[in-house]
């Protein structure tokens, strides 16, 4: 099956960016610690997919508080812009583009990886008993429950928006074409806006109005750091994610969506549920998505090219990012141009370790 509609170039923000076969954030937990530092390896990984469309980075913590997961980088502090450089200078090298994701895991996180050992924060302090990944003595990955978070003060809410801020300012320096704000899959930004774990009645809870509040204030924020032409957001509006129940809420949803539009983003991110057990968008859904949002939507879960391609015909979409497949196919755009066979997926070396399961698969014969 010929794609002609995937491999169109795509405008974008003030870009225009080759095809709209995207690399998915892909959280691999690879980072140097002490300091989350994206290793060397990183620039190999990513420059092998410069093939995409638009790479999309793994989730990187905007603060020390912002951290959950050990083996995820930072962009928060100078040294960690100097590693990235490397990696966008590495991309930009083979032609491609890249954007780093930013995130505040909020309740997806451990004491033992926070400043002074307190508790992560959230909107409340809702144990939705989810668990998060640590390293043992011997720098193996381990599964842990998370600490039991405790609810965000003004003042820390404060700092996390600047914290995205002064995150954004890095991204710029570190060489990245733009951030994607991690609005998504029960971290921080998702806990504020999902009734099940924001509980407050300040400013910050109840009506959608101040649930959305946060999403926001940081979007407004990275904004006024950069410009909105290099912004972009992830939602996953619908269904649950990290244990954080949303529900499916279309009408609630297409409200956030139309309060994100007005910012006038590069683009807006939408991961579908079904890919983690939730209900698939309707067509009445994705119709609703795209009168409410004016710019690029890009789509991302379980996708295969050839819905790709028929949901980017139909104008509901205009890109879609591919995850897992990224992981085993470094050219996977150029696979799926060609008709060629994907490699096999090794998922037991998706998180954490080193070349293997990381560079080391194999790009198709020429």
């Amino acid at each position: 099956m010929a794609y002609a509609t995937l491999f169109q170039p795509l405008e974008m923000g003030n870009e225009t960016f080759k095809n709209r076969v995207f690399m998915a954030p892909l959280t691999r937990l690879r980072a140097i610690e002490p300091g989350d530092m994206p290793n060397i390896l990183a620039a190999e990984y990513y420059a092998q997919r410069a093939g995409a469309g638009l790479i999309i980075t793994e989730a990187t913590q905007v603060s020390l508080q912002a951290k959950g997961y050990a083996g995820a980088p930072g962009l928060h502090d100078e040294n960690q812009v100097t590693a990235w450089k490397v990696i966008t200078d590495a991309v930009h090298a083979k032609g491609g583009k890249i954007v780093v994701q930013l995130w505040h895991t909020g309740l997806v996180s451990h004491k033992s990886v926070q400043p002074d050992g307190k508790a992560p924060i959230s909107a409340s302090d809702v144990k939705v008993g989810v668990r998060t990944s640590l390293r043992d003595a011997l720098g193996q990955a381990i599964r842990v429950d998370s600490t039991t978070p405790r609810p965000a003060s003004l003042e820390e809410i404060k700092q996390v928006i600047a914290d995205f801020a002064q995150a954004t300012k890095y991204a710029k320096e570190a060489g990245f074409d733009g951030v994607e704000i991690h609005g998504a899959h029960g971290y921080l930004i998702h806990e504020f806006w999902a009734e099940h774990t924001n509980k407050r009645d300040d400013n910050y809870g109840g009506s959608r109005e101040n649930r959305a509040r946060l999403m926001l204030e940081v979007i407004d924020a990275c904004v006024d750091a950069w410009d909105k032409d290099h912004i972009g957001i992830r939602i996953s509006p619908l269904g649950t994610f990290n244990n954080v129940e949303v529900g499916y809420n279309e009408e609630e949803a297409t409200w956030l969506v139309e309060q994100i539009n007005k910012r006038g983003l590069m683009y807006l991110h939408l991961s579908e549920p079904d890919w983690a057990g939730g209900t698939p968008y309707s067509t009445e859904f994705r119709q609703k998505m795209r009168q409410a949002f004016d710019n690029t939507i890009i789509a991302a879960g379980g996708y295969t090219p050839e819905k790709a391609e028929s949901l980017i015909e139909a104008g509901y979409i205009d890109a879609v990012a591919f995850g897992r497949d990224y992981i085993a196919n470094p050219d996977l755009a150029e696979r799926i141009e060609k008709g060629v066979a994907l490699n096999k997926q090794h998922p037991e070396t998706f998180y954490g370790g080193d070349r293997k399961g990381y560079t080391d698969y194999l790009f198709m014969s020429k």
